[in-house]
Parts: structure tokens; sequence; C-alpha cells
């Protein structure tokens, strides 16, 4: 029972440190401390401008999650519910990523990419045809230059 007990938890926190990240990068709140040159924050800090979200450690600030953030580079994987900074599109889906709340691949914008449900569309880009099979089974739509 305690075994269940343990792992419950572990998930509730999980799901409640993600909600706080969408929370926050929805309505511009925080709760926590802040983290303006990137490194490990709290759940809920806001992330500097130009920054990602790449590791989630379920025990970290006092066991309400801390997440570490650092410069968004092409070709890196981001755990759900980080930003995507702009010129970024998301190519591909991994659900046990980030320590078990999902990740999502990002990359530079180009012509010819395939992306995921929920990636933005840079200017000067259009999605075009469709494949059920693509971002790991959720879908994706190939991304071409206007």
């Amino acid at each position: 029972m305690t075994r269940i007990l343990c792992q419950l938890t572990t998930r509730l926190g999980r799901a409640a440190a993600t909600v706080a990240v969408l929370a926050a990068a929805l309505t511009g709140t925080t709760a926590g401390t802040a983290s303006a040159t990137g490194g490990w924050s709290c759940s809920g800090a806001p992330v500097p401008a130009g920054y990602v979200i790449t590791m989630y450690n379920a025990g970290g600030c006092n066991n309400h999650g801390s997440w570490y953030q650092q410069p968004a580079q092409d070709r890196l994987w981001t755990c759900s519910g980080s930003p995507i900074v702009s010129g970024y599109v998301l190519t591909d889906y991994n659900p046990q990523g980030c320590s078990g709340v999902g990740a999502w691949f990002h990359q530079l914008v180009r012509n010819g990419i395939w992306t995921c449900p929920y990636s933005p569309i840079p200017a000067g880009y259009r999605s075009t045809t469709y494949d059920a099979r693509g971002c790991s089974g959720l879908g994706a739509w190939l991304t071409v230059k206007v």
C-alpha cells in the first residue's frame, strides 16, 4: 500500500508541476524562484526569453519539483510546458521524456520540415500534407516556405 501511495504522490506531483509551468507560461504569473540566467528553478518560476526547459527533478525545491532552463538551440529535447522560442517548431514527441512529464523535440524551422500538433508555424511558412504516423503517432504536417 505504501509503494502505491508513493507512486501516486510522485505522479500527482509531476502533473501538478506541469500544470504550474503551463499556467505560468499562459498567465505570466509565478510561484517560485526566478532564474534570470537559466539553470535550475522551482516550479512556476518564469523562463527567461530565449530559454527552454530541458530537465525535471520531482524532488527539487523541497519535493515541489524543479526545472532546468537553458538557452534554446537547434535539435533539443524540451519538457512539456516549455516555451517554444520564436523561429523553432516541434518535430517529435516522447511521452516518457523529461522524467515522465513528456518531451518535445525543438528544431529551427526550415522548408520541408514535419511539425507536430501544437507547434507554431512561423511567418513565411505554411502547413500542407498530413501524416498520421508523424510525431510518434500524434500526426504531423509538412511545413513549407510560402
